[in-house]
């Protein structure tokens, strides 16, 4: 059995970021990441003024991502279409850019990190690995995404739960016009769909669907995309981009609104593994990387009981963006909701800038010694 003081299990930008908070401090983490390649993952690359900025403190320029600039905020439902400006500027970008970037920032500030390496299950003082072999650890950081680990799950949505759905389009001349610079959000019955432009003009497509309405479609991803686009022309005309062999990544039984709360000491939840915001609020990412700084700053001022307060601490921070998502999420997936939002948006801009504020999480990492007030 090896053994390390801090083992980050994750490559994503929750795990990265907190490899690299800590790396800039002296300390050498493990980082194991299951994909031997980095490669896109279900969650889009959306990046905020917020996002960008907590890049920036990374050491990442967003410059260097050659994201694609979005500038507004479209709301597309079968009936109609409107938009506003964000408030600030925002990029676009693969996960496969973004993860990659963070993993070559980690590994050049000296991150030992072992890829290919599939976790069986996880307490918060060892991992088991898929191939039998064991890591001990003093503290974990458990950066593993959407996808729970064996030992340490999350609490599975009851009812009629929401997936999450995500396929690429390739690039495309009229595809680039009918997107442009805005980020899109769908709006349709049983979930949304949320539609940019990347760094290399692809479009990523994100989705969020109820269980339910996936079994209408015969639990085919395929006919429920077909479907969707017969509702909602504006949906179909950029779906008709989509030809060809285009693979949809799915995960099931998303906790969209759950935030961990309870803490144990030597186990810091980072991520989707700490809070997953309902993803039409497009901050998913920067959650994950204020999560990975802000459990960084507590570990090094008290090791592994500063788990203790991370946990309730990064919930606290996260309550007011989680919820604000959370409640537009049930808007939008109301009929009242989805006929007035396009209008509400196009007529009241200066609202669609103030829920885009309201939805992020606060500016700047938390520390250990503000005790996650800020």
């Amino acid at each position: 059995m090896r053994r390390t003081t801090a083992l980050i299990a994750g490559g994503g930008p929750a795990g990265t970021s907190a490899a690299i908070a800590l790396a800039r401090a002296g300390h050498r983490p493990l980082l194991i990441e299951r994909n031997r390649e980095t490669g896109d993952a279900l969650c889009g690359g959306f990046l905020s003024w917020r996002t960008l900025a907590a890049l920036e403190r990374l050491g990442i320029d967003p410059a260097s991502l050659g994201g694609h600039p979005v500038a507004r905020l479209r709301i597309v439902t079968a009936r109609a279409t409107g938009e506003a400006p964000l408030p600030s500027g925002a990029i676009g970008v693969s996960r496969r850019r973004l993860d990659g970037a963070l993993m070559a920032h980690a590994e050049r500030l000296g991150v030992p990190i072992e890829r290919g390496i599939a976790i069986r299950s996880a307490e918060p003082d060892l991992i088991e690995l898929a191939d039998g072999a064991s890591i001990a650890c003093d503290s974990l950081f458990l950066a593993t995404g959407k996808h729970d680990c064996r030992g340490l799950p999350r609490p599975r949505a009851a009812g009629d739960p929401a997936l999450g759905l995500r396929r690429r389009i390739a690039p495309a001349a009229g595809l680039s016009r009918l997107i442009g610079d805005a980020i899109e959000l769908h709006l349709f019955r049983g979930g949304y769909a949320g539609l940019m432009l990347q760094e290399d003009g692809s479009a990523n497509l994100c989705m969020a669907v109820r269980k339910s309405r996936l079994a209408e479609a015969g639990g085919d991803p395929d006919a429920l995309l077909a479907a969707l686009a017969a509702d909602s022309p504006a949906l179909g005309d950029r779906l008709a981009y989509a030809q060809g062999a285009c693979p949809i990544d799915a995960v099931g039984s998303v906790p969209y609104g759950w935030r961990a709360r309870d803490a144990t000491a030597g186990l810091f939840r980072l991520g989707d593994q700490a809070a997953v915001i309902p993803s039409l609020a497009g901050e998913g990412v920067g959650i994950a990387l204020a999560s990975g700084l802000s459990a960084a700053a507590h570990w090094l001022r008290d090791g592994p009981s500063g788990a203790i307060r991370f946990q309730p601490a990064f919930a606290a921070a996260t309550a007011r963006p989680v919820r604000m998502a959370a409640a537009l999420a049930t808007i939008a997936g109301s009929r009242p909701g989805r006929r007035a939002a396009p209008g509400l948006v196009a007529a009241l801009p200066g609202l669609a800038a103030l829920l885009a504020h309201a939805t992020r999480i606060a500016a700047g990492p938390l520390t250990a010694s503000d005790g996650g007030t800020r």
